[in-house]
């Protein structure tokens, strides 16, 4: 392994949401690196345009045909105003961006794009979890009907609501799930964009959705990553299945996608697949991943998956992936008495590989799903959890 000398403490830059960090440190990828890694074939895309009445699709919502990512906090987050102008859109029969809805093969369908403003209007107009809410801080309907609830408008005013066409993309059934997903991260340019795995969590089915709760939901995980449990945008969710990936399909694995993204997008796949991920294997999978965060508190305390070089002895940084997804892996394996014993000497060269190995540091800041700096992180950390043996 080759080291060089660097004793300067690593940029690092933590993500943030709504001007709240968030816990997690950024990934930054190369703007060289295409979006596409292998072309799709033209006559694998079908997507179909349809026109609903609000009615119709809030009666699909409340009839369970029509799924609104159910667990998905990062959908509900607008502000009171910034759900009226939406009401107060619909009212003065502005029309509305179009939606898109993924359907499955029995006609089932979930909101991929628009999650936030069909949230809202089903908020105001069936009551929601807020019961519904009242008009606040419009802009040209503040004398007609500014602090009224849904109940409250005149008949015409609600029928102006429910009969509202709105236009929607439907991505047909017999599109393959990494071209659908493709499909919605190129549509989804929206006014807070979704991030890969809320993207995720919007297209998949409700198994992967528990079992990444489940491990995420536990108190070992919640110790080790200082109570990411819940995350506003998914990132417990996104590191649990990064574990589940590597641990299904190795590091070697992973050379066959390419990216990261594809990687785990097909790994969705699998654990919403019972004949490709058993509930047998799905079960090693939680035990595994409760071994790796109660290894993982027992070796670094609050420091892990976190970068902690040589020569910074004081704070925390935010949560790193990938050393999340190299160390978790590499600790799920071992004993914890052999681990408590040994621990001195692991943290002494982590931090080694941290301080002074150029290649390791790139490895897990820049450029994270390049094949070579996958292999290279696992193989490193693999090497560094050996120490004092």
């Amino acid at each position: 392994m080759t080291t060089s000398q660097n004793p300067a403490a690593p940029e690092v830059k933590e993500e943030y949401f709504l001007d709240v960090p968030t816990g997690v440190e950024a990934e930054t990828e190369d703007e060289d690196i295409p979006e596409i890694e292998r072309p799709w074939n033209p006559e694998q895309i079908r997507v179909n345009t349809k026109q609903f009445s609000l009615r119709n699709v809030l009666d699909m919502i409340d009839d369970v045909s029509l799924e609104l990512a159910p667990d998905f906090q990062r959908g509900r987050v607008w502000k009171h105003v910034q759900k009226s102008r939406l009401i107060e859109s619909v009212l003065l029969q502005i029309p509305l961006p179009a939606f898109y809805f993924a359907e499955d093969a029995d006609g089932f369908m979930r909101v991929v794009d628009g999650l936030q403003r069909l949230s809202t209007i089903h908020d105001f107009v069936r009551g929601g979890d807020e019961k519904g809410f009242a008009l606040k801080g419009l802009e040209y309907l503040q004398g007609t009907v500014e602090g009224k609830r849904f109940d409250d408008l005149p008949a015409p005013w609600k029928r102006r609501i429910n009969n509202a066409q709105i236009m929607t993309h439907v991505i047909d059934p017999t599109t393959p799930p990494d071209v659908m997903y493709d499909i919605f991260k190129r549509i989804n340019t929206g006014g807070t964009p979704l991030n890969a795995q809320e993207i995720r969590h919007c297209m998949s089915r409700d198994r992967s959705r528990s079992i990444l709760k489940a491990m995420t939901s536990t108190g070992a995980f919640n110790d080790a990553t200082n109570g990411l449990g819940g995350h506003t945008r998914m990132n417990d969710r996104e590191m649990a299945l990064r574990f589940a990936a590597f641990w299904l399909h190795g590091a070697e694995g992973y050379a066959e996608f390419g990216s990261m993204d594809a990687f785990l997008q097909r790994t969705t796949t699998m654990l919403d697949d019972p004949n490709a991920v058993d509930d047998s294997v799905v079960g090693s999978l939680e035990k595994s991943f409760q071994r790796a965060m109660e290894n993982s508190w027992i070796v670094f305390g609050d420091q892990a998956f976190r970068k902690w070089p040589q020569g910074v002895e004081s704070g925390k940084y935010p949560i790193n992936r990938a050393l999340f997804e190299a160390w978790a892996i590499t600790l799920c394996d071992f004993e914890p008495r052999d681990l408590a014993r040994r621990a001195t000497a692991i943290v002494a060269k982590a931090r080694a590989l941290m301080a002074i190995d150029y290649r390791y540091l790139d490895a897990i800041t820049s450029s994270t799903g390049d094949t070579r700096r996958v292999m290279y992180r696992f193989e490193a950390t693999a090497e560094a959890a050996e120490a004092g043996r």
